[in-house]
């Protein structure tokens, strides 16, 4: 009987301890939900009464005479107690699962009703300028239309084409920011260059809406840096571009670039991007860097956009290791502040290129470059390897007008053999798709750069592609393709790539 006694008292005392484990467990996953300090100290009050169980729980069986009855009260108390915790914890697990679902639903309803309003603003944003393009081509084919009407139908289909293109690139580049897919490019970069191109892209559309625009540096020492430049344009584009379009006629926008500190090789700067345009509610600028969110539509502002370019622009911000920030008043204008940390290339500190030349603030050198596009290829002969008819049809008016002799290939195998059976020094370059049947660019250009006649393999081998990521871009290389033109085609940045290849 003793034996059964003392088997009694010792299981109870060591279930009571694991009770006590379990409650001061349970305590933890209570406290976090109690709002008051109050709640969280009652908490505590029954560990404290649990402790004190065991105490007497101790004193009777070790100081004491228990006979059967009381072992069995003692240990019958334990698994009550064992029971109760227990019951605790599936309670308290529950409520968690069941709050960490609901939460997720919740998020799930954000981001439907988010896309649903997204989907719902791009088809009105998408159908605006198909509209356009449709309703003035249509236009301009009338009889006994004017040159001038025609010349002024063509400038508005060509600006609706632009903004579809900027409207598609951007849910391209959110698609792959949410695949988890962009990457940070870093290589040497100037920063006075950068500003510099900035003030050249906007200033002339800065000009016709009256807007007073600048663009200039403080403090800045160190202009030589590495980073990725062309995700870095991309931000300060979206930034600007935003200024402009929220800014009346009349009014004014800034962008500065400031150098905040410099210290183990790496320099702090600050890109600042103001306007006193019509500005944001707080309650819209605290969600403003969310996908898929714009504060008006375009019906509503007549303003068009995706609502995409801030979100984009935090995520490249997040990529870099860097921050950004807005300060905004409905009325009053808003202000980006982005800040980045990047390496400083060693002797920067007195040079920047001769394009930053008027950009206030930079340190400024010699020209490195003489970036002159030669406006006569006379004489020059390219091939062109494209399949698609319309893209063909293109590309040789363009070519034409430049003065260069063309000659075409359907497909990259066709294109191969005209290359192989060439003189050397016939062809001054090859412009090369990369989706083509038979035999893609990428697989064209490498069995170029096969050939055994050197003067043939080296040729130019220029991707012009609608492929225009910057993985795409890698494989080109890799393939043995020299450069890189995007289509839709820009004939000014075509006609920079073919002079500098073709000499």
């Amino acid at each position: 009987m003793a034996l059964l006694i003392n088997a009694m008292i010792i299981a109870g005392a060591l279930l009571m301890v694991y009770n006590i484990i379990r409650y001061h467990s349970f305590i933890g996953k209570m406290a976090w939900m109690q709002n008051s300090q109050r709640d969280k100290h009652a908490l505590y009050l029954p560990l404290v009464f649990l402790i004190l169980f065991l105490i007497g729980y101790l004193l009777v069986a070790f100081i004491g005479e228990p006979d059967l009855l009381v072992a069995g009260i003692l240990l019958g108390g334990s698994i009550f107690v064992f029971m109760i915790t227990q019951l605790l914890h599936f309670i308290v697990n529950k409520v968690n699962r069941d709050q960490r679902l609901q939460e997720a639903l919740d998020e799930a309803q954000r981001a439907s009703a988010a896309k649903t309003a997204f989907l719902s603003n791009m088809s009105h944003d998408i159908r605006t300028p198909m509209n356009a393009i449709i309703g003035y081509t249509q236009l301009a084919r009338r009889d006994g239309i004017t040159n001038e009407e025609v010349q002024n139908y063509l400038e508005k289909i060509d600006n609706s084409s632009q903004f579809l293109l900027e409207l598609i690139n951007d849910i391209l580049e959110m698609s792959r920011i949410e695949s988890g897919k962009m990457e940070i490019e870093s290589a040497r970069s100037d920063l006075c260059h950068i500003m510099s191109h900035i003030r050249n892209m906007f200033a002339e559309q800065m000009i016709q809406k009256q807007i007073d625009f600048t663009v200039k540096g403080e403090n800045v020492t160190n202009t030589l840096v590495i980073c990725d430049e062309h995700r870095l344009n991309r931000v300060l584009m979206n930034l600007v571009s935003n200024a402009y379009k929220f800014t009346p006629k009349g009014g004014h926008v800034s962008v500065v670039l400031a150098q905040t500190d410099l210290s183990d090789e790496k320099a702090t700067y600050e890109f600042r991007v103001k306007d006193d345009g019509i500005g944001m509610k707080p309650e819209f600028a605290e969600k403003i860097f969310e996908a898929f969110e714009r504060e008006r539509n375009s019906t509503d502002s007549g303003i068009q956009g995706t609502g995409l370019g801030m979100s984009i622009s935090k995520s490249i911000v997040d990529l870099m290791g860097g921050t950004i920030r807005i300060n905004t008043a409905p009325g009053q204008g808003s202000e980006f502040i982005v800040t980045l940390t990047f390496p400083v290339v060693e002797g920067s500190d007195t040079v920047c290129s001769a394009s930053a030349q008027s950009v206030e603030g930079c340190p400024i050198s010699s020209p490195d470059s003489d970036d002159t596009v030669p406006v006569d290829f006379t004489g020059k002969k390219l091939l062109l390897a494209e399949d698609n008819e319309v893209n063909r049809e293109i590309a040789l008016i363009v070519l034409h007008e430049k003065r260069f002799e063309v000659d075409v290939a359907e497909n990259g195998q066709i294109a191969v053999d005209m290359v192989k059976a060439s003189a050397a020094g016939y062809y001054d370059a090859v412009l090369m798709d990369v989706q083509m049947p038979v035999m893609n660019g990428y697989n064209a250009t490498k069995a170029i750069r096969a050939l055994e006649d050197p003067e043939l393999s080296q040729i130019p081998v220029i991707a012009m592609t609608a492929n225009a990521f910057q993985e795409d871009i890698e494989f080109e290389h890799e393939a043995g393709m020299t450069a890189h033109i995007t289509k839709p085609i820009d004939v000014d940045e075509m006609m920079r790539v073919l002079a500098e290849y073709v000499k």
